[in-house]
């Protein structure tokens, strides 16, 4: 078992790998990074199962989350099943959260504050992108299928890990949309593109958005691209109080993800428990 020996080849076909599998960019990044972690941890020994069973003992004394962990863990253990090791480390045990922490929450004032700023400060493009992440609940990695032509329609389809989705886009947006791939000279494909004329990625989003924090007065443990991804979906929940029509738009395969994204901070559960009235 001290002959498996992580190389930078065994990483780079792994990667290859999980293009074949259509994942996204975004989860080979990761994966391929907490393998390169991995591996650095291990300074030339050979993988067995004490070992890394070790690593994950070695992260949680240098206190990464639970979540974070296991997250590490699915990456090799991938891993290990691509190689045909027989090895597996189990994933943390973690007890279902009943509310979200109040330093990561997005209120609807603080994301209108944020668009406020972006405008103030001629930030147009990441305004009307915090806009229709906002008001479609895509993933900002789907910011790529929101082309001229699916603004025309009035909807997009997106192609996300071997599914296929059709999102409906509110007419107030699609006809914003239009307004700035006019003004861009963009007649067809991708309306959010660089100056060079390049795709907008995630990193850059996620750093336009960091930067307008101080301007807008939003702590930036709150400000991130997925966080408007949970606005839209409480939002939606509040309107609808349908969870199956909602994990369908965000393509979720299943409910108990959608669940996550409807957790109340602690503040509301607070008032909940108050309201029952249970306390002479």
């Amino acid at each position: 078992m001290d002959n498996n020996i992580i190389t930078a080849e065994h990483i780079t076909a792994y990667a290859d790998h999980l293009r074949a599998e259509e994942r996204s960019p975004g989860t080979i990044a990761k994966y391929t990074r907490d393998l390169t972690v991995f591996a650095l941890w291990l300074d030339g020994r050979g993988v067995t199962k004490e070992n890394a069973a070790r690593w994950k003992a070695h992260l949680l004394e240098r206190g990464y989350k639970p979540t974070s962990i296991n997250a590490m863990l699915s990456a090799i253990n991938g891993f290990f099943a691509f190689m045909g090791w027989s090895i597996r480390v189990k994933f943390l045990k973690i007890q279902h959260q009943l509310f979200r922490d109040p330093a990561r929450e997005l209120s609807r004032q603080e994301y209108d504050r944020l668009l406020t700023a972006a405008r103030e400060s001629g930030q147009e493009r990441l305004a009307l992108i915090m806009e229709t992440l906002c008001a479609t609940g895509i993933r900002v990695s789907e910011l790529r299928y929101i082309t001229v032509e699916a603004a025309l329609a009035g909807r997009a389809t997106i192609t996300l890990k071997g599914k296929i989705r059709t999102i409906l886009l509110p007419a107030k947006l699609c006809r914003k949309l239009l307004k700035y791939a006019k003004k861009q000279k963009t007649a067809s494909g991708e309306i959010f593109l660089t100056k060079s004329g390049r795709p907008i990625t995630r990193r850059q989003v996620w750093f336009e958005l960091k930067r307008l924090c101080k301007a807008a007065g939003v702590e930036s443990t709150k400000v991130f691209p997925h966080n408007l991804r949970h606005l839209f979906a409480t939002t939606f929940y509040r309107a609808c109080r349908d969870i199956v029509r909602l994990a369908d738009m965000l393509g979720h395969s299943s409910i108990d993800t959608t669940r996550i994204y409807l957790m109340v901070s602690g503040a509301e559960q607070q008032r909940q428990l108050d309201r029952l009235g249970l306390v002479s």
